[in-house]
């Protein structure tokens, strides 16, 4: 019998559903958290820190959490990951029950839930591979990756109208709800599945990672296109930073939020189109033209100080993602042995997401320290470039925008040669 005669797609509708509505819960705390704290401190540097400390463990234990999805069942480590993820916001609810929590006692609550997402996030995507046969890897990617997308569309629309009626306690007790939600989801799957264990013979944590990166570096290509999905998210982390810097000096902070959303929804569109038109080969095309448009509209948006034209290219770069991110998913994913992806894609998840970090060190000195003065007054290219893109504050992060999304394009033109990739895709 072959794969997909014991394989359908309700399990794992099941569980995405479960993710999605989390996915959601953390975007509220995400939001909330961001504005109590900087009500609390008056500083961003509080609100970076909490960040950090949201973001760092996940990834830098990203790794572990792989080699235990591959060692363990993946949906008991889901259940268990995903149950003391919300110990860490109950943390924080009761210190703010008792009275108001230092920056220290909300920064130690998300970063013990953050601890676990990295147990949780490699299991949820080797999971996906048990239960999905490879016909069906695009499809569920583009609803993963909607379900992602809602954190950024949704949430901070929803944690706004919540901030105005309730105070912050509230939005983390429909969180912490969210995460009973997804509890039952893994549960209904788990008991429909049953236990699946992948690795029979204990081994050290080491050589699991090794073996891990084995896979990774053995198989052709899996390793570009590792690289190309940290130059992804470098270019995101770029656009997530230097955004609000470039249109705070030309709108309000109102238009501001609106031109985020608008941006975030062209994620959920591209990530609609996937999920609902099955996409079944032509993964290295589909890569260079989403490399290709990303780059383009995202030079688009530096070139100009129009706020409908920057809202414009926003959207159509952020729609471009999930092309990008769909095609090498798949193709990753079926170039690497069932029994090692949970290895494979927590090495992938750290590496991939170390574009994030190395952006958020690198875009406030390149923009202030090198091109943001290169269009102030005096500026060495107001003169030439100035006068096509504009002078003044800001318009230095536009030059970056463009350059970046220069290199970009340049990338999507060099995929069909790079001859490690173009050999993942499968006659």
């Amino acid at each position: 019998m072959g794969r997909a005669s014991h394989k359908s797609f309700r399990p794992f509708l099941i569980l995405w559903t479960g993710e999605w509505i989390s996915s959601i819960g953390s975007g509220l705390t995400a939001f909330a958290l961001g504005v109590y704290v900087y009500q609390m401190t008056g500083t961003a540097t509080s609100v970076a820190l909490v960040t950090l400390c949201a973001f760092l463990p996940s990834i830098l234990l990203g790794p572990i959490g792989g080699v235990l999805a591959d060692r363990f069942d993946r949906r008991l480590l889901m259940l268990l990951g995903d149950l003391f993820s919300a110990v860490g916001l109950v943390f924080i609810l009761v210190a703010m029950l008792v009275g108001d929590p230092p920056l220290w006692q909300i920064c130690v609550g998300v970063a013990f839930s953050s601890i676990f997402v990295s147990l949780l996030d490699p299991a949820y995507k080797a999971t996906i591979t048990d239960l999905l046969t490879e016909e069906q890897f695009a499809k569920a990617s583009g609803l993963v990756q909607l379900a992602a997308s809602s954190k950024y569309l949704l949430s901070p629309v929803i944690a706004g109208i919540l901030l105005s009626l309730f105070d912050i306690k509230v939005v983390l007790l429909i969180d912490i709800f969210t995460f009973l939600v997804t509890f039952l989801t893994i549960l209904a799957v788990k008991r429909t599945l049953g236990t699946t264990l992948h690795v029979k013979e204990p081994s050290s944590f080491v050589k699991e990672l090794k073996e891990g990166w084995s896979v990774l570096t053995s198989t052709k290509g899996v390793l570009s296109l590792t690289f190309i999905l940290s130059m992804v998210t470098f270019y995101i982390g770029f656009l997530q930073t230097l955004f609000t810097p470039m249109l705070l000096p030309l709108t309000d902070s109102g238009t501001l939020g609106t031109v985020m959303s608008v941006s975030a929804i062209g994620m959920l569109v591209g990530s609609l189109i996937i999920g609902i038109f099955s996409m079944k080969s032509n993964y290295i095309q589909l890569l260079g033209i989403g490399l290709g448009v990303a780059g383009w509209f995202y030079a688009a948006v530096g070139l100009t100080t129009n706020i409908y034209f920057i809202a414009g290219a926003a959207f159509l770069f952020f729609a471009a993602i999930p092309f990008i991110n769909t095609s090498a998913d798949v193709m990753i994913r079926s170039n690497i042995p069932n029994e090692a992806q949970g290895r494979a894609w927590g090495i992938i998840g750290i590496l991939s997401q170390l574009g994030y970090v190395a952006a958020y060190a690198l875009a406030g000195v390149l923009a202030d320290r090198i091109f943001n003065p290169m269009l102030w007054e005096g500026g060495f290219l107001v003169t030439t470039v100035g006068r096509v893109i504009g002078i003044g504050e800001g318009r230095g992060i536009g030059l970056l925008f463009i350059v970046c999304g220069l290199l970009i394009v340049v990338l999507a033109f060099l995929i069909p040669s790079i001859k490690s990739i173009t050999s993942l895709e499968k006659p």
